[in-house]
């Protein structure tokens, strides 16, 4: 499972979270901050190069569609919880990060409910932008009051406005995500039983005569 690159990156990506909330939460600023965005930008990397590696070298794999999406929402928590453990996501930050933490869990149950059914959860245009702007937001939120001003805002506001957008779209795919999850269940539940086949009774065994 391991010796193919695209799962080492996987993997890799998974270590990668421990050392990004360390880096952020014990090192001091700007140092801890600019190392803790570092790490993140490996994570993100290997996100796309895992997936497209896979692709192009034909090494796809059920332990790599298992634990890719595992990956991902574990970086999302991890950095999102990290940020809010420093304050750098505060009052009504909390909000947004909130909404795209339960949409994540959201995602999940019903990415596994549907797994069980054999319907898969396409992943739309509008879902890919979001994981674009998260992603961006936490990257900014990371490096928080260290980052440059571009025009009138700052590093930490990009970031701030980055989460609030990429939480308001995270609401509308959620929504899809649920819609589409519920018309299944709805479905499922709809569905006649199938028919169960009676049992066999069990054989008597015959008594026979002495000799």
């Amino acid at each position: 499972m391991l010796r193919s690159v695209p799962n080492i990156l996987t993997v890799s990506r998974i270590l990668a979270i421990p050392v990004l909330i360390f880096l952020l939460l014990f090192i001091e600023d700007p140092a801890g901050s600019w190392l803790a965005f570092s790490a993140y930008t490996y994570a993100c990397i290997t996100d796309f190069f895992d997936g497209y590696l896979a692709r192009a070298w034909h090494q796809q794999s059920a332990f790599g569609r298992f634990l890719d999406p595992i990956a991902d929402k574990l970086l999302v928590a991890g950095v999102l919880l990290a940020l809010v453990g420093i304050d750098r996501v505060s009052g009504l930050t909390v909000l947004p990060a909130a909404v795209i933490l339960c949409r994540e869990i959201l995602v999940s149950g019903l990415r596994e409910f549907l797994a069980e059914l054999d319907v898969g959860v396409p992943v739309s245009k509008l879902a890919k932008w979001k994981t674009g702007m998260q992603m961006l937001a936490l990257g900014f939120l990371l490096v928080g009051p260290n980052g440059p001003d571009f025009g009138p805002l700052s590093t930490a506001e990009i970031g701030f406005w980055g989460l609030w957008g990429a939480a308001i779209l995270t609401l509308i795919t959620g929504y899809d995500y649920l819609l589409h999850g519920i018309r299944h269940i709805v479905e499922t539940d709809n569905a006649p039983a199938p028919k169960r086949k009676a049992k066999p009774k069990p054989e008597v065994p015959s008594v026979s005569d002495g000799g």
